[in-house]
Order: structure tokens, then sequence, then C-alpha cells
């Protein structure tokens, strides 16, 4: 058995004593693998988070009092959406098409408000679990620490010449939180446990366990509406319920448990079980009538768990975590950054500093985080992942389909971690059902369609409280054709051709049938979308009116070209629907062309219009570019170019998730340099400072590496940590370019285990920015073109089939 803190001890390199049981050292420096800090955490932001892709915990680790932040993944307000709450909003497009025909853009915007719905519902906190303990004097010696290859986290201190060590994991395997507490001289553990939510629950003790039964909100309103009379709605018979279970396993010392608390007094050793299940019985099922049996579930998961030592529980957990993280390494060559914690890592970074191993650990974070907050069936990572504190969160903490839920999986292909991606596969077979009426309701099409924000219950229409809403972000509708690229996406890298008929081709196929009704000719013949808009961003009229609503926006465009052209190509490799793959085929022709403006810039508008915001984060235009594949600078130089002066006029100042966009599009425009200057910034620090934050204040990294919108958002740690790998390799079904965008600072290095389209596995050795050995692994069989520079080399492998060779 491993035994994770003495295995720690015994495979630790040597450092200057920060704290030690046997005067050991504990880490190696500059850690690419290990968060530690020299102090407890004080904000949200420092703390140090677990999850086993359903249930999550936020540490702080704190000496007199650890507070530990628990959520669930399914634990959501609300309950299942009325698709049909606007059922005529359709008969509103005539006029609305009619004023866009007029060139007048401020009827236009006028009558899009009447096609909204509600707002979606929020993801939940589920509570504080509070761990007391009695300490008569200050510690000494305090650290704690993540190990991202383990997913174990370890406080440790000394008080009074005593050493305690708390250990936590949440295993996947056994759906169970574990906490090991030691004290280093026996019977000096006392502790209690307490727990606190600001949702409804009731507490109750039975012998050695605390249970927690609550409830969700059957209705939040959303954050960003700000004060209003009875945001947050409960009622005893609605919402989601949830049952939470602690247990204390003991060696010695005496449990006291009373109605609130259980403590344990005069111990050396406990151990701590913590299991979490919610009533969530699917998107379309009441969780209070038709939910599971959450305190069923809760009590066999942890009957099973504490049947076990906890050894037992982390062999299995180690084994279940590292089948997944220790797919990838990468080493971007030597490292003279001093040893410090991580805040202090960031801090020294963002001065110009060197620091490889920082770059390295935050993408690995990401990878990380992705396996952490992204294991359950149909229910995909939120704007948080799993880790959320507030009861009105941020930006409700949904599903917003603009960029950031997408942006969320752009690392679970090429990072080796396709399974991660499927729960936000299933997802997607959910919101196609609602999206179904959406489209005929919303737009009188047929296919499906989804707009900018979702939930658990796959919520899909437009949002705004019907009529309340910015038409700028509200009345967006190309959520269900950005969503479809995922299962195109999907298929390219797994070539799992079962997939691609069963699930993603029906789906693809509604979306692109959504679209091409969707469509409407200009005045010239070209086929565009009316009414449209760009993504929160919006244009002046040579008249001075700001607006929103116009016909043929870029991004509508682009995101339907690349569906056009992945739903033909599925059709191609299925051999099935040739007549609708020739209308797919025909409207692609007609589409209204890319326009390059007066200042050479890629327009995002169909005229060529000012942006009120010039320098706005969103970047939607270039979709083609990145996450899309049909502008690039060898197929399309002169729209490449184009890109390159948008973002250029844009500026490299913005906020988390769109600096991991933008790292992307510059990886992809094949200046590793640019990309690189990006991915700095992207890790500038950011002091925590909670919701108050703003995204004027731009973005960044908070101290434990949480992405910094800010406030904090998940999606930017994803898309940066993809950005590296699109910086390393870049792939298609023909081909595989080795290390196409590679910074100068990174001239020497080594990666193994990235995943390219046709399902390979690729391992790079580099010097001087030169491929030097490469390895390729063909899990299906396939043939594909190697390229670096100028030199190439055509490969055709058998399944399960590895070269490896000089370049």
């Amino acid at each position: 058995m491993i035994k994770p803190f003495a295995y720690l001890l015994k495979t630790a390199s040597v450092l200057p004593v920060l704290f030690s049981l046997v005067s050991v050292n504990l880490l190696s420096s500059q850690s690419a693998h290990t968060l530690w800090f020299d102090r407890p955490a004080e904000h949200f932001e420092e703390t140090l988070v677990l999850g086993n892709g359903k249930a999550g915990a936020s540490i702080f680790g704190g000496v007199a009092t650890d507070s530990i932040y628990l959520n669930d993944a399914t634990l959501w307000s609300g309950e299942p959406v009325d698709p049909y709450m606007n059922p005529e909003a359709y008969k509103n497009l005539p006029a609305i098409r009619e004023a866009l025909k007029n060139e007048n853009y401020k009827l236009a915007d006028s009558l899009q408000s009447k096609l909204q719905g509600s707002f979606s519902q929020s993801y939940m906190p589920l509570g504080t679990v509070y761990l007391n303990f009695e300490h008569k004097n200050q510690p000494q010696s305090y650290h704690r620490q993540l190990e991202l290859e383990k997913a174990l986290s370890t406080v440790t201190y000394k008080v009074d010449g005593i050493t305690f060590t708390r250990e936590y994991f949440i295993s996947h395997t056994d759906q169970a939180m574990v906490i090991r507490l030691k004290s280093s001289k026996k019977a000096t553990l006392n502790f209690n446990i307490g727990f606190n939510s600001l949702l409804k629950y009731e507490l109750a003790t039975n012998g050695p366990t605390l249970e927690v039964n609550g409830y969700a909100p059957y209705h939040v309103e959303p954050s960003y509406r700000g004060k209003m009379p009875n945001p947050v709605q409960f009622d005893p018979n609605r919402g989601t319920r949830f049952t939470t279970l602690f247990k204390i396993k003991h060696t010695d010392g005496k449990l006291v448990g009373t109605d609130h608390t259980l403590a344990l007094k005069d111990a050396t050793e406990a151990i701590i079980y913590v299991s979490i299940a919610t009533s969530f019985n699917g998107f379309d099922k009441n969780p209070a009538t038709e939910g599971l049996d959450h305190k069923a579930m809760a009590s066999s998961q942890l009957s099973k768990a504490s049947s076990k030592p906890f050894d037992t529980l982390f062999e299995a957990h180690l084994k279940d975590h590292q089948k997944y993280f220790n797919r990838v390494h990468l080493n971007l060559g030597k490292t003279t950054a001093e040893d410090l914690p991580t805040d202090e890592r960031l801090k020294r970074y963002a001065k110009g500093e060197e620091d490889k191993n920082l770059e390295v650990l935050y993408f690995q974070y990401g990878r990380y985080l992705l396996i952490s907050s992204s294991r359950t069936p149909n229910v995909p990572a939120n704007l948080q992942g799993i880790w959320n504190p507030y009861i009105r969160p941020p930006w409700s903490s949904n599903y917003t389909l603009n960029i950031n839920a997408e942006e969320n999986y752009w690392l679970a292909e090429n990072a080796n971690l396709s399974e991660m991606h499927q729960p936000m596969l299933g997802f997607i077979e959910n919101i196609a059902q609602t999206g179904k009426i959406t489209a005929k309701t919303f737009y009188g099409a047929g296919g499906w369609a989804a707009c900018h924000n979702s939930d658990i219950w796959a919520m899909s229409n437009p949002v705004g409280d019907f009529g309340q809403g910015g038409i700028n972000w509200a009345n967006w509708n190309m959520g269900g054709t950005w969503l479809s690229s995922h299962l195109w996406e999907h298929y390219t890298f797994s070539q799992d051709s079962d997939f691609l008929k069963n699930r993603a081709y029906p789906l693809l196929k509604g979306a692109a049938e959504f679209c091409l009704e969707w469509l409407v000719e200009d005045k010239d013949g070209n086929l565009v979308t009316s009414p449209g808009t760009s993504p929160e961003n919006k244009f002046i009229t040579p008249d001075g009116y700001q607006g929103a609503t116009l016909y043929g926006s870029t991004s509508d465009l682009a995101m339907i070209r690349e569906c056009f052209q992945q739903t033909i190509a599925a059709s191609e490799i299925l051999k099935t629907d040739a007549a609708f793959r020739t209308q797919l085929e025909k409207a692609l022709a007609k589409l209204y062309p890319y326009q390059v403006g007066k200042k050479g810039n890629l327009q995002e508008w169909y005229h060529d219009w000012e942006d009120v915001d010039p320098k706005h984060r969103h970047q939607s235009h270039l979709y083609g570019l990145y996450p899309g594949h049909h502008i690039s600078p060898e197929k399309t130089p002169e729209l490449a170019d184009a890109t390159r002066t948008t973002l250029n006029i844009k500026g490299d100042e913005t906020t988390g998730w769109s600096k991991g966009w933008r790292i992307n599009l510059w990886a992809r425009l094949l200046d590793g340099n640019r990309a690189y200057k990006q991915y700095r910034e992207l890790l500038r620090y950011v002091a925590p400072d909670g919701v108050r934050a703003s995204y004027e204040k731009g973005g960044g990294t908070y101290p434990n590496l949480f992405d910094a919108h800010p406030p904090f958002q998940i999606d930017g740690n994803f898309g940066g940590a993809a950005a590296v790998v699109e910086m390393l390799v870049q792939s298609s079904l023909q081909e595989i370019r080795l290390l196409p965008a590679l910074p100068d600072v990174w001239a020497n290095g080594s990666v193994e285990g990235l995943k390219a389209r046709g399902n390979f596995e690729v391992a790079i050795t580099w010097n001087n920015k030169v491929p030097t050995k490469v390895k390729i692994h063909s899990v299906t069989g396939g043939s594909t073109v190697l390229k670096h520079g100028t030199k190439q080399k055509e490969l055709t492998l058998k399944p399960n089939e590895t070269v490896e060779f000089n370049w």
C-alpha cells in the first residue's frame, strides 16, 4: 500500500527546511506539479481545490479552524425549464427583418427584445464544513500544498513541538472525500466538525456520523441583475435535495456528539469520510418529485468508503487519477527560478523573471482542473468548474455558450483527456432536445438551436427576462452551432465511427438544419443571418447610432461555415444523406464572404463600421481561425493577415478567458513569441478580492492559479492550457505540425502524450527550436504527414503501432 505522506517524504528532493517530521524536505524547487504556501488561505482564490468530477472541495487549511467549501456538480437552483415559455416569439421576425431591410437599426434593436425568454438558473454552494481544533499557542513551520500528480492536498504545522498533519483527497473510485488527521504525540488531537450552508438544511448526529439534509432554491436571479426583491426563492416542496454525511473513524480518543457537531477528544489519528449526493435525476426530471434517493445514495457511498482503510482508498484514488494525469509530460528546459510559495512565484514572474516550471505548472493545473471537474455524465464543468461559494455566483456560474463553456473543453482532446469531454458531449444531446422547441418557437426554424446561456436544465432559449436583457448579448442564437463543433472535434481525435454515426451526426445535422433555415438572402443574393448579433459587441452606424442588431454578422457566418463543413465531412465519411449534403454545399457557396476592412482588419460587421469598443474582449468574428479551421496562414493568407491586424487593433490587454483565446489565435497564426507574451500576461498576479472584482481591471491569475476574469472563471485556465498544446502541436486529419508556434524562450524541451487528430499520440524532443526525436503512436491506425518548417515525413501506422525516429 502507498502511504501518501510517508511516500511524499520518501520521494521528495532536498529543499531548505520549511517543515519536517523527520528533518526531511518535501518539495523539489520550482515545482512543475505542486502548489504550496507557507500560510493558510484567507480568500477563496487562495484555497487549494480538490474534485472527483462531481464533488468539489476548496480547502483553506486554517490552523484553529479549517474551513472547507463543499460543492456538487449537480446541485443547482431551479427545475426543468419550460421550453414553450414564449411560444409565438417567432411571429416578430418579419418585422425585425423588414426594419433591417430598411436600415432602421434602432427599430430592429427594439423589436429584438421580443425574442427573449427567461434567465438561466445558478450553480449552488452546498455548504462549508469546519474542522475546529484546540490549539493553545501559535503554529510554527506551517506548510500546505496540492500535488497535482496525486490530487492530494496536505497541511502540516507544529504547535508546542507537536507536529500535526492533515491529508485530503476526493476519490472518484469510492465517491467520497477522505481526510486523515494525525498528531505526532499521542492523545493530543482534539477537534470537532461543524457545518453551515446558505441553502436550507437540517443537522443531526447519529453515533460517529453527522448528517446534513437540505434543498436548493427553486429560483435564483442572476447576480448581475443587482439588488431586487426576493432574488433567492425557496420552497420546501421544490428544488434539488441534497444529503451530506460526515463520519469519524478513530484509533483512540473519545467521540462526543451534540445536535450540531461531532467532536473527538484526546486522539492521535482520525479519518473523516465525507459523502455527498443530490436528487438530480436528469435535465427533464423534477428533482423534488422525480428525484433520485439522495439519502440512500449518500449512505451507501459512506458505508462502502468507510469500510476501507485510508491507504486502500488512497491507492485506488491514485491509480484512477494518474491514469489520466500522467498521460502528458512537459519539460520546457532548465530553470533558475527561486524556490518560493506559489503566490510569490507569481509575483516574481509578473516582474518578467524566468520560471519555466511555473509555465508547466499552469498547463498541468489546467489538466488537473478538468479531471477534477468534468466526470459527471451530461453535466459539464461550469463557469467555475465545480468550485463556487456564492448563492448568487458571478454570471450564475452557468454555461455561457458564446465562448466560455466551449473554451472549458478546448484542452480535452489535444491534452489527452478525451474522457473528460464526455459530460459536454452528453450535455449537447440534452440541449438539442429543448433546442428543437427553441428553434421552432423563437425562430420559426427546424433543427435545434441554443443561445447565450444555459444551465443544468439544458435551457436553450435566448435570455433577457422577456425583454429586459441587452440585445448585444441576450439575443445571440449561435450557441448550438458552436456546441456542435465539439462533436466533430471528438470524432477527429478519437476516430470513433460509432460515435459519429449514432450520436454526433444526428446532432450535427440538426444544428445545420437550423442554420440552413435561418439564413436569408441579402440584396445581392448572398446568404446571411437576419437578425444577427456579434457576442456582446456593438457597432456605430454612419449617422452615429450604436446598435447590436444587424444582418450577416461575421461571427454568425463563421460558425455556420464551420458547421456546414463539418456536417458535410461527416456525411461523406458515413456515406449518408447525399441530398442534404448537396443542400449544404450549395448554401456554403452562397454565404456572404469575409470582408477585409479599410484598416486591413477582418470586418466584424456586414458593413465596414466602427466598433463601439475597438478593444472589446470578444473576438468572435475570428472563430474561423480558432477554434475553427477554415482560416489559416497557409490556405487563406489574406484572411489570416486580416485577423492579425484585428488582433493588433484590439491590443493584448484583455480578460482571463479572452487572453486564453487570443493565445490560441496567435498560435494558429504561427507567432509563438506573441502567443508566449500573452501566456505570460495570463499568469499576471491578481490579488484576491472575490466577486467585487471587475473585468475592466484586466485578467490574470489568482494566488491559487485560478483564472482571474476577474472574478474567478475557470475558462481562462482551460484556454491557456489548450494554447500550450497549440504552440507545440497542431493537426488536421491529414497532417501533424510539430512545434508550429514554439516561442524562442522554449528553445529546448520535450513533451510526450499530446494527441493529434487521427487518434495519434505525439512525443517530441527538441533543441534550438528544432525537433531531434519524434515518437508517434497510432491508437486506431491511419496515415498522416508530419511537418516542421519545410521538412515533412509521411507515415502509415497500424492500430497500436508506434514509430520512433530522429528528425
